[in-house]
């Protein structure tokens, strides 16, 4: 007999992927046939706020993007389907949805994604601080329009939102209602997964490495934004729409600025960059809120939101202690090991490219010139380099070497002179326009993204030969 090597043992003991995941649908199915209705509810809440959190997993922790407004695109899905809902008389143009909560549904989404299209224009044009600050801007703006609109209630809200119903069945049961928050949850999971998965989700994580490098690799970094913050607001509005026919009443409380605060700390408390994380995060903070609301006041003997000083509190300790969330600690605890990748060894070479004539001029700088106020990096420089060439830049550090580069490769733009691609002038374009031209790139610092695989890594580099967008990336068509 031969003893296993404790590697061995630590591999078996390891579950599949797979196995994790049939559990965790295992415990979805059963949990309102176990637990008492209070859980129940619980669960559902914790399946909203997970929706929310998953897309400031994508926005913020993927993108880089942090928003605290996102409590009020889930304002805009529940007044959205309160209104169509509760309202006796339609105008004309919206007699066709009669009320129905399916159809109030459809046009919450299609009304969010142009809400979002437009704070999206605005706001993603800001960078560093001002970025949240934007958010918040327009949170508290959409917030004060909802309670102060006297055909959305005001502040006392809009009540008596009718039920949804399914097949003709009428969910008024929390168990049964449960069924169809998870079913919103898991499809919002196993979405982002297969985006995430894909060329294009490939373009939105390259966001966090440095626009530099993603721009240069031919990935559009303003559309890439702009569809991560579409999709966070469209999760939010379906979780209002779930949320606004669960509690069959609306207000605009649960839509202001410190609720989109504990969104966002859901999914930092998960694991901002985690999917999975968004879950974990959710639930984490929203059985912690129910359970704190109960014993703080008990300790303090008066009531109050003292559970936001201890989430403020937790904020603190877990920057400093676990900066990535809960998800990663949790994934070292239980090792989970990885399904292999199925790559088709039998796929059709890419077509080559036509390729120049030998000895003709490629790229040529005329006369450039670059200024930074007084001070002169590049001054009247001219190169031509020929196909089949290999030429040399050659100066000490601080010369304008790395400055020429960007120059040439659409990063920076010349003071003065011309740059000259196969014959086309290039000098103003930018470098994602150059890049989809043929013109490729390195840096000198070689801009790895850590959370990516090397095969992701170098996928990026390809990421001009393919042209599926973010639809066939969330159906799982693309990868």
């Amino acid at each position: 007999m031969h003893a296993l090597a404790p590697n061995a043992v630590a591999a078996k003991r390891r579950f599949g992927s797979r196995h994790v995941l049939a559990l965790f649908l295992a415990f979805v199915a059963v949990a309102p046939l176990l637990l008492p209705d209070f859980y129940v509810t619980l669960l559902n809440y914790v399946g909203l706020s997970a929706l929310v959190a998953l897309g400031l997993v994508l926005l913020t922790g993927v993108g880089g993007l942090t928003s605290f407004g996102q409590a009020a695109f889930v304002g805009l899905g529940a007044y959205t389907t309160a209104w169509l809902s509760t309202t006796p008389e339609l105008p004309s143009w919206l007699a066709f949805t009669g009320g129905s909560p399916w159809a109030a549904l459809i046009l919450g989404l299609l009304l969010t994604a142009l809400v979002a299209c437009a704070l999206g224009s605005l706001t993603l044009k800001l960078s560093g601080h001002y970025l949240p600050l934007g958010t918040m801007a327009w949170g508290i703006s959409l917030y004060l329009l909802f309670g102060n609109m006297e055909f959305l209630g005001g502040h006392a809200g809009l009540s008596d939102l009718p039920p949804v119903s399914l097949f003709g069945h009428a969910l008024v049961d929390n168990g049964q209602y449960y069924y169809l928050v998870w079913a919103f949850v898991l499809a919002a999971l196993f979405t982002t997964r297969n985006l995430l998965d894909s060329r294009e989700g490939r373009a939105i994580r390259a966001l966090k490495g440095g626009m530099v490098m993603a721009e240069a690799m031919g990935v559009n970094t303003s559309r890439a934004r702009m569809v991560i913050f579409v999709i966070a607001a469209l999760h939010a509005c379906a979780a209002g729409w779930l949320y606004a026919h669960l509690q069959r009443f609306v207000n605009p409380t649960p839509f202001g600025l410190h609720i989109g605060i504990e969104y966002l700390f859901m999914a930092v408390v998960g694991g901002a960059g985690q999917v999975w994380g968004a879950l974990l995060g959710a639930g984490v903070i929203v059985v912690l809120k129910q359970w704190l609301q109960t014993l703080l006041p008990q300790l303090f003997g008066s009531a109050g939101h003292f559970e936001v000083i201890v989430f403020g509190l937790m904020m603190i300790v877990l920057l400093h202690r676990a900066r990535d969330g809960l998800w990663p600690l949790l994934a070292k605890l239980v090792p989970v090991r990885p399904e292999p990748k199925h790559i088709d060894v039998h796929a059709a070479p890419l077509p080559k490219k036509p390729q120049p004539e030998h000895g003709a001029v490629i790229l040529e700088a005329r006369d450039v010139t670059r200024r930074f106020g007084g001070l002169v990096a590049n001054n009247n420089m001219s190169l031509q380099v020929r196909a089949g060439e290999i030429l040399a830049l050659i100066g000490p550090n601080g010369a304008g070497k790395s400055t020429m580069f960007n120059q040439l490769s659409g990063v920076d733009t010349p003071s003065s002179g011309e740059v000259l691609f196969r014959g086309q002038s290039v000098a103003g374009h930018s470098s994602r326009a150059i890049a989809a031209l043929g013109m490729s790139r390195t840096f000198q610092h070689v801009r790895l993204l850590p959370r990516m695989s090397v095969l992701e890594n170098v996928a990026i580099g390809a990421h001009l030969r393919g042209h599926k967008g973010p639809l066939a990336g969330v159906l799982g068509s693309n990868r």
